[in-house]
C-alpha cells in the first residue's frame, strides 16, 4: 500500500520510501484554459493537497453500544449467581435486578441526552440528577463500605478508601456496588456454589444477603440503564443507516492572497528596442478553494474526486509576459469544476496504476523531487514550482503507473491528453487527438539525503504551443498559420538535504520541437537552482531562495518568416539574444497545523528575454488553510 500512496498518489521526496500504509496524497495542477477555436472553455485540474489518508473511524457509536452490552452481560451473570435458590431470603428485599455500569461510565448518564418527547424513548428515562444522593448516614452507604473493607473490591483513592464520608450520587454508588459484585464473583468457584461441598469459604452468607438487598435497592437505576441501552441501540442503528460513507474522507484547502506588480515599460516588438507600452496590474485580493473526496474500497485503492473554484486569473495579458505568473492561480470565475477524477490501485505489491479523466498528468504521476513544490505551501511563483518540461502538453486525463524497482530506484510513466472528452475534430481533442503527452521519470535515491529525478516526455501540439504556461511556450511566429509540432523533452531535478535545516537543489530542461509539415526545429532550455530552509526561525516554517532562467528559445531553424524569436524583424532563424533571470524569495510562517501565511517577492530581469523591458517585480501575501 505504501507504493500506491507514495508513488502513484503522492508527490513526495523519493528517498522517503518507508511510508505508512496510507500516506500523503498530492495533486497539483494550475487551472488552464483551452485556446482552440470552437471549443468551450476547458479547466484542467487544480491543485489538491489532502492530509494523510486514513480510513474513517467508524468505532465510536458501536463502541458505546458494546460498552453497555458488556455491562449488562456481566450484570446478568452476577444476578444469576446472587439470586440462586440456595440463598436465604429477606422479607423486605425487593426482587433482584441487574447491576449498573462501572464507575468510569457514571458521568455519561448524568443527564438525559434528549428533552422529553413522546417519540423519543429516552424521554421516559429519569435523569440521574433527579435522584437523591446516597448519604453517609444511609444503611446502604455503610453496607457497601464494609464490603469494600473486607474484600478490597475497590482501589479507591490514594489513602485506600472509596466512599470516605461524603455523599455520592446513586449511579456512582451503583458503580461501586458493581465493582464489589465482580470481586466477590471472582472469589467464588467456577463450577457454582461451593458451600455445599466445603470447597471454599471466602464469602459468607451474610454478605451475599447484603448484596442481594443492595441490588434490590437500586432496581430503578438498573431499569433505566436497560432503557438507555435500548435507546442508544436505536440511535446507533439510525446513525449507521444514514451516515454519508464508511469509506470516504473529505480533505480540502482554501487560499486567500493579496498580490500586485510594478509598472514596467514593455517592448512588444523587439526589433528596435523601444518600449511601446507600460505593463500595469491592480493590487488584487483573490481566493480559491479545493475539496477532495478520497474513497477506498479495498484498502489498496483510492478514488479521488476533486472539486475546485477560484477567481485568481493570470496577469500575463496585462504584463505582455507570462513570467510573472503565481503558482496558486486558479481562475474558474468562481464556478465549481471537477479538478480531479481518478482511480488509483495496486496491481501488485510494487506496481501502482492510476487512470482517470481528470488529474492524470506528469505532475501528479511522477514523484516530486523539489521540497519547494506546492501551490499552498511552496514557492510563490509558477516557475518556482517544478521543472517546466513536466507541464508541457497541459494534460488532464489518461493513465499512469509507478513501479518500485528496488528500495532506491523507481520508474513512473504516464499518457495524458489535454481534452480527452472532446468528441469533435480529432486534431483538436479526444484521447489520441489534440494535445497529448507521454513520458517517464526514473526516480533515484543514491543516498539517504539525495533525490534525483530524470525526466523524458514526448508531446504533440496541434497549434505550435508547448502548453507549459511559463517562458517561451510559443514555437512559431504569430503571423504564421497554426502548425502542429512534435516535441521531445529531457531534464533532471536534484534535491540534496545537507542537514534538516538546509536543502539545496536545482533542475534543468531541454526541448526539441519539429513541425509536422515544415523543415527545421525549435529548441528551448531552462534551469533553476534553489535553497530551502526548513524550520527557519521556528519549527514548521520554511524559507526559500530561487534563481533561474525561464524556458528560452535558444535555436529556431524554421523557414524564414516563421521563426518566433525574430517574428517582428522578418522571422529569420536564430534564438533569443537576451536572457531573463528569475530571482525569488519567500518565507512561509506556519501559524498552526492548518494555517500558514507566506509573504513572497520575485523579480524578473529582462522579462520575455528582452533587455529593452524593465524588470518585473511581483509581490504577494498568501494565506493557506487546510482541513
Amino acid at each position: 500500500m505504501s507504493l500506491l500512496m507514495a508513488s502513484v498518489l503522492a508527490t513526495v521526496p523519493i528517498s522517503a520510501l518507508n511510508l505508512p500504509e496510507q500516506s500523503v496524497i498530492l495533486s497539483e495542477n494550475p487551472v488552464q484554459q483551452s485556446t482552440q477555436d470552437d471549443l468551450s472553455q476547458v479547466v484542467s485540474p487544480a491543485e489538491i493537497t489532502p492530509p494523510e489518508f486514513v480510513q474513517p473511524d467508524i468505532t465510536t457509536s458501536s463502541a458505546i453500544k458494546n460498552k453497555y452490552e458488556n455491562i449488562l452481560r456481566k450484570s446478568r451473570d452476577k444476578i444469576q449467581f446472587i439470586s440462586s435458590p440456595n440463598l436465604p431470603k429477606l422479607k423486605d428485599t425487593q426482587p433482584v435486578t441487574e447491576v449498573v455500569q462501572n464507575q468510569e461510565s457514571t458521568e455519561e448518564f448524568s443527564q438525559s441526552p434528549h428533552p422529553p418527547d413522546s417519540d423519543n424513548p429516552m424521554s421516559q428515562v429519569t435523569s440521574v440528577s433527579q435522584l437523591q444522593d446516597v448519604q453517609p448516614s444511609d444503611w446502604a452507604f455503610g453496607a457497601l463500605q464494609s464490603l469494600v473493607e473486607r474484600y478490597g473490591c475497590i482501589a479507591g483513592y490514594a489513602d485506600g478508601t472509596y466512599l470516605r464520608n461524603r455523599s455520592i450520587s446513586r449511579y456512582e454508588f451503583a458503580a461501586g456496588l458493581n465493582a464489589c459484585l465482580e470481586k466477590i464473583n471472582d472469589a467464588m468457584p467456577a463450577a457454582g456454589y461451593a458451600y455445599a461441598n466445603n470447597k471454599i469459604n471466602t464469602v459468607n452468607n451474610e454478605d451475599l444477603i447484603l448484596l442481594q438487598r443492595l441490588q434490590g435497592e437500586f432496581k430503578s437505576e438498573l431499569q433505566q440503564l436497560q432503557q438507555r441501552v435500548e435507546a442508544v441501540e436505536k440511535q446507533t442503528s439510525e446513525l449507521q443507516g444514514n451516515r454519508f460513507s464508511t469509506t470516504t474522507r473529505l480533505f480540502g484547502q482554501a487560499i486567500f492572497s493579496v498580490q500586485g506588480t510594478n509598472s514596467p515599460d514593455v517592448d512588444l516588438f523587439p526589433r528596435d528596442g523601444v518600449p511601446e507600452r507600460q505593463g500595469k496590474t491592480n493590487i488584487t485580493f483573490t481566493s480559491s478553494a479545493q475539496l477532495t473526496l478520497a474513497t477506498s474500497f479495498t484498502g489498496r485503492d483510492l478514488l479521488l474526486t476533486g472539486l475546485s473554484a477560484g477567481n485568481f486569473g493570470s496577469n500575463a495579458s496585462l504584463l505582455s509576459t507570462n513570467m510573472g505568473r503565481l503558482g496558486f492561480e486558479s481562475n474558474t470565475d468562481n464556478n465549481l469544476v471537477i479538478s480531479d477524477l481518478s482511480y488509483r490501485f495496486l496491481a501488485s505489491d510494487n506496481l501502482g496504476i492510476v487512470v482517470g479523466t481528470a488529474g492524470v498528468n506528469p505532475i501528479n504521476t511522477f514523484r516530486g523531487i523539489s521540497p519547494l513544490e506546492g501551490s499552498s505551501d511552496g514557492a510563490i511563483s509558477l516557475f518556482g514550482q517544478r521543472n517546466p518540461i513536466l507541464s508541457i502538453g497541459n494534460g488532464s486525463g489518461g493513465i499512469g503507473f509507478d513501479w518500485q524497482i528496488s528500495d532506491r530506484i523507481s520508474l513512473q510513466g504516464v499518457y495524458s491528453a489535454e481534452i480527452p472528452n472532446f468528441p469533435g475534430d480529432t486534431k483538436q481533442g479526444g484521447l489520441f487527438g489534440g494535445r497529448y503527452t507521454a513520458g517517464a521519470q526514473l526516480s533515484l535515491a543514491p543516498t539517504n539525503n539525495i533525490d534525483v529525478g530524470v525526466h523524458y516526455l514526448y508531446s504533440h501540439s496541434p497549434d505550435g504551443l508547448l502548453g507549459g504556461g511559463i517562458g517561451d511556450s510559443q514555437l512559431i511566429s504569430p503571423f504564421a498559420d497554426p502548425t502542429a509540432f512534435d516535441t521531445q523533452a529531457i531534464g533532471a531535478t536534484v534535491a540534496w538535504r545537507i542537514n534538516p535545516n538546509l536543502h539545496l537543489g536545482g533542475w534543468g530542461g531541454f526541448t526539441s520541437s519539429k513541425p509536422s509539415n515544415l523543415s527545421g526545429s525549435v529548441e528551448t532550455t531552462n534551469w533553476m537552482v534553489f535553497a530551502a530552509f526548513p524550520n527557519l526561525l521556528r519549527p514548521g516554517n520554511l524559507g526559500g531562495v530561487l534563481v533561474g532562467q525561464p524556458p528560452k528559445i535558444t535555436s529556431s531553424t524554421l523557414p524564414d518568416g516563421l521563426n518566433f524569436p525574430n517574428f517582428s524583424d522578418g522571422g529569420t532563424a536564430g534564438g533569443r539574444s537576451d536572457t531573463s533571470i528569475h530571482v525569488e524569495v519567500f518565507y512561509r510562517a506556519q501559524l498552526s497545523d492548518n494555517i500558514a501565511l507566506t509573504p513572497g517577492l520575485f523579480v524578473i530581469f529582462n522579462p520575455d528575454h528582452n533587455a529593452a523591458n524593465d524588470a518585473l517585480i511581483v509581490g504577494t501575501l498568501r494565506a493557506s488553510f487546510r482541513f
